[in-house]
């Protein structure tokens, strides 16, 4: 039997707040548990966390540097083994997958489903070399899906955190888990993402990413604890719609690889601010100038992913506060990523982050999160400015538009 009295919540979640639900919300997994494999005892609870997108706005895709972090919100399995090679997993909100280890190749048919990123977590594991087994397993999650806080990362790390834990001795790699998840994103759902959501899930805390070599990216965890800065994390969803913005996030990295091109490159990374200003006559002309603003925004964008790391590594908040202002005005002016031309009547990114700036404090920082053009912004909030600034967003945007997180110093964990 589970001993859930000998976790500490709060070491996982971060906050008081955070910690007082998981007890309840634990036991009901667990009774979920055995009301879906009934007769079987459950032998471990495994967490993978949501993540959110400190710095490098678009940068990932041109090899560029990112700042990412897990959330204290989290994806958990209550697991147990089985005797023969079969893997039954009830995700809550997405049924039960059925599969066997034998049958791990790719189906088409199955693309874009939740079986998919099963399947193609322990068909990568398995190639990797890793042990695997059969297991039951009942997931939860309070990773919202659509508020760019990657629920299918923290599914795909936990996944692969699972294997790690009941048949390998919790040693396979989080990097490792990490290409996993993007291997199965990739191939067997069909989604061609980049490694940072599944690398700052699975690694955990505040997590800083070189992907000049994206096959072999340099992972550098920055070993920060926020909680002691007096800031929380505020995620607002402006439940702007994503329909039809698919032109819009294309023309990114298209308009980026442009500018390369012209340049002799397949992407931006090579390129530094002199090669632009020396042929900047010959890029407007064949790329346009939005083209030229987004590749000056990745290159500074993606210093700055370095030196945000670097400001907390020394423990110097106030720079990276600035750095985070610098980092969303990039955004906002030149990478152009927060509302779309189509239809400039609907601006709810510019809304928020308006409204932000009017209420947050010159030691407070506001920037779109993560792709842009609808959905969500960041901001890094006083804590006793934390409730006045949920209040103001939820009343513009929706009770419960805003939420207030935290980094969790965790990636991928065996929790009991």
């Amino acid at each position: 039997m589970l001993d859930l009295s000998v976790i500490d919540y709060k070491d996982i979640y971060c906050t008081d707040e955070s910690a007082a639900v998981q007890k309840d919300r634990y036991k009901s997994a667990i009774s979920e548990f055995t009301k879906a494999f009934e007769g079987t005892e459950p032998e471990a609870i495994f967490s993978a966390p949501g993540r959110t997108e400190v710095g490098g706005n678009h940068t990932d895709h041109q090899h560029g540097e990112v700042l990412a972090a897990s959330i204290n919100k989290d994806a958990i399995a209550i697991v147990s083994k089985r005797s023969d090679d079969k893997v039954n997993v009830l995700a809550e909100g997405f049924g039960m997958t059925n599969m066997e280890l034998a049958d791990l190749e790719l189906r088409e048919e199955e693309k874009g489903s939740t079986a998919s990123l099963i399947r193609g977590v322990l068909a990568g594991l398995k190639d990797g070399g890793y042990t695997l087994g059969g297991f039951d397993a009942y997931i939860t999650s309070d990773v919202l899906i659509g508020a760019g806080l990657s629920s299918s990362a923290a599914f795909e790390t936990l996944i692969g955190t699972v294997v790690s834990g009941l048949y390998n001795d919790m040693n396979i790699d989080p990097v490792e888990i990490a290409k996993t998840g993007q291997f199965a994103e990739n191939i067997y759902f069909g989604k061609p993402c980049g490694l940072m959501d599944q690398m700052a899930c699975s690694v955990g805390n505040l997590v800083h990413i070189d992907f000049e070599d994206p096959a072999n990216p340099v992972v550098d965890k920055v070993d920060f604890d926020f909680s002691k800065t007096g800031y929380v994390l505020a995620i607002t969803d402006t439940k702007g719609s994503h329909a039809d913005l698919t032109d819009e996030y294309a023309a990114v990295p298209s308009e980026m690889k442009k500018i390369a091109s012209l340049l002799g490159h397949d992407v931006l990374r090579p390129i530094d601010f002199e090669d632009i200003l020396d042929n900047i006559d010959m890029l407007r002309k064949e790329a346009g100038d939005r083209a030229v603003l987004r590749a000056i925004h990745f290159i500074n964008e993606t210093d700055r992913a370095g030196m945000e790391a670097d400001a907390l590594k020394n423990n110097d908040i106030n720079s990276f506060i600035d750095l985070v202002k610098r980092s969303g005005d990039s955004s906002f002016k030149y990478l152009q990523n927060v509302y779309s031309n189509k239809d400039i009547s609907v601006q709810n990114v510019s809304l928020a982050l308006s409204i932000s700036d009017t209420i947050l404090g010159a030691d407070e920082a506001s920037r779109v999160h993560g792709g842009g053009f609808a959905g969500t912004i960041q901001a890094f909030v006083k804590k006793q400015n934390a409730s006045r600034y949920q209040k103001y967003m939820d009343k513009v945007f929706g009770d419960g538009a805003c939420e207030i997180l935290a980094i969790r110093k965790y990636g991928g964990i065996r929790v009991i």
